[in-house]
């Protein structure tokens, strides 16, 4: 008797155990409706219980460029290489905004979605990818609310002279969120074991935008202390983005090459090591 179909279908498929540079975007692929689905929820979820809303999108950089151009600006009297210091902090504050939510959403994924990790099966890299697309979104609302300000001070004379380096602009976005995708997901991996990587995270994010460009122009550092910020993969995309929007500052292909090469590095890594872990992560949870 011939078998219908559905029985000579497989329902189960047992592999070999993946080497380490299998990354299985394949399988991303195929789940690219469970992506989205996430993207809603993660979009929906952080503000439905919210009297703002959406609005805190906005409200978030525009509370924190006034703050950083009462202290930085008019107090501690930083330069901003002869930009309104309101475009010059928002900038900086988009740009890093986007980045350091990335990382640390990204960077409690296996915690966060043990429950569900542990239930059903599906390509773990789904997750964290679902944190960087929704947080497109905010990016992109914010990008608005800058373009919005950078009209205003143009028309009324302020030195701003956006260029075509704009055209860099998905570039950057790329770098921003592969690199945070690469230092959240190698963090999510070690806090499976170390959960002291999370209280890690909030406070080094918090450092290391004091050796980023986003309160200071390059400009105002002494030589022999630039190389270390220099060093910084986010150096360089801010002051691209910064350079292309506002005019300000210098655009240098050698250190945003430099960037890149590390994104693809850290993005690497970061995707072998949660590989590795996904496989025993239940274990130790």
């Amino acid at each position: 008797m011939k078998k219908s179909q559905s029985e000579s279908e497989w329902t189960l498929e047992i592999k070999p155990v993946s080497g380490w540079f299998n990354f299985h975007l394949k399988d991303v692929w195929k789940y690219r409706d469970l992506l989205f689905m996430f993207v809603k929820r993660d979009f929906v979820s952080v503000y439905k219980q919210t009297i703002l809303g959406p609005f805190w999108f906005f409200l978030q950089p525009i509370l924190t460029t006034i703050t950083f151009t009462i202290v930085f600006g008019n107090i501690a009297k930083i330069p901003t290489d002869g930009i309104p210091p309101i475009l010059f902090y928002m900038s900086g504050i988009v740009c890093w905004g986007y980045f350091s939510d990335c990382l640390t959403r990204t960077s409690s994924t296996f915690i966060t979605n043990a429950n569900i990790f542990g239930k059903v099966y599906f390509p773990r890299l789904v997750s964290p990818l679902s944190n960087i697309i929704s947080l497109l979104m905010k990016f992109g609302i914010q990008m608005i609310l800058l373009i919005g300000f950078l009209i205003y001070f143009k028309m009324n004379g302020s030195d701003v002279n956006p260029n075509i380096y704009i055209l860099l602009t998905p570039y950057l976005i790329l770098l921003m969120a592969g690199l945070g995708l690469g230092f959240g997901i190698i963090v999510s991996s070690l806090t499976t074991k170390y959960r002291d990587f999370t209280f890690l995270v909030s406070f080094g994010v918090q450092l290391l935008m004091y050796a980023t460009p986003v309160i200071y122009p390059l400009s105002a550092l002494p030589e022999k202390y630039k190389w270390i910020v220099l060093a910084n993969p986010m150096t360089s995309i801010v002051d691209t983005f910064r350079y292309a929007f506002l005019g300000a500052g210098t655009f240098n292909a050698g250190n945003l090459l430099y960037t890149s090469v590390f994104v693809v590095l850290i993005l690497s890594i970061g995707i072998i090591v949660f590989n590795r872990v996904e496989k025993t992560f239940m274990d130790t949870v």
